[in-house]
């Protein structure tokens, strides 16, 4: 998650012209809420479902132990905000009725216990995410997306099977440390943001610059971003603004499509 948060220096016109933001404790908890359920409907429009396999959670802004996931069972492609699931950092399920993902809770209590300035994180089974983790290395800087994650993203190289152990989760909360992303071996993509937002479009841009970087090396041998022009682009595409304005959109199209998941 490196890179100043407001440093877009793309033209995107006056951001005072964004949608407005909540400011007390509720409207906030249910914008997080909103954007959640959206993410996951995202996900499932997306294709990054794998039967029960996959996770999205975001912080609750006001019991800061706690976090907001989706329940175990539930497509990504139903799921509804009154289904949404608090669950505490020590695995208590205090609001909601569906059944916690223990590894959800093992990966994302660790990561949110470990910075609190991640509010939100992502993980799934996604295609090319699997695909690309099996080689067991980073991504390249290969195009002006990918460079949102150079130098700011970590691979996590100690798969030993469904990640269900708390010692598990502390380890990959570890090895992300302060950066924006993972690439879990033998596993899949693992993203976190300042935002809801964030999280979820590093993981829809993630898992494209992961089949972008395949085609490309089956393709042939391609050349590299040099060093500085892809921390220079990164400082643009990777701040935590651009991650906000990136989702937006998608955050439009999917609720004018499914007005029906903020039930």
């Amino acid at each position: 998650m490196k890179g100043p948060a407001n440093s877009i220096v793309m033209n995107m016109g006056d951001t005072n012209n964004m949608t407005p933001q909540p400011e007390n404790m509720d409207e906030i908890r249910q914008d997080r809420k909103n954007k959640l359920a959206a993410s996951l409907r995202l996900f499932g429009k997306f294709g990054f479902d794998e039967g029960v396999a996959g996770h999205i959670t975001v912080r609750d802004p006001e019991r800061t132990d706690h976090f907001w996931v989706n329940p175990f069972g539930r497509s990504f492609k139903q799921v509804k905000v009154s289904e949404l699931l608090l669950v505490s950092h020590t695995g208590e399920v205090v609001e909601g009725n569906g059944l916690l993902n223990g590894a959800a809770f093992t990966i994302h209590s660790r990561i949110h216990m470990a910075n609190p300035k991640v509010t939100a994180a992502a993980h799934s089974h996604s295609l090319y995410g699997k695909a690309f983790a099996s080689l067991g290395k980073l991504l390249d800087p290969l195009t002006q997306d990918s460079c949102a994650f150079y130098e700011d993203h970590v691979l996590f190289d100690d798969f030993s099977g469904v990640i269900l152990d708390n010692s598990e989760g502390e380890l990959i909360a570890a090895a992300l440390g302060d950066r924006k992303a993972a690439i879990l071996q033998n596993h899949g993509l693992l993203t976190v943001g300042e935002t809801i937002e964030a999280a979820a479009w590093w993981f829809i841009t993630m898992e494209r610059s992961c089949q972008a970087q395949l085609m490309a090396e089956a393709a042939g041998t391609p050349k590299l971003i040099r060093h500085d022009v892809a921390l220079l682009t990164r400082e643009v595409v990777g701040n935590a603004l651009s991650g906000q304005f990136n989702f937006q959109p998608l955050y439009d199209v999917i609720i004018a499509e499914q007005p029906e998941l903020l039930e």
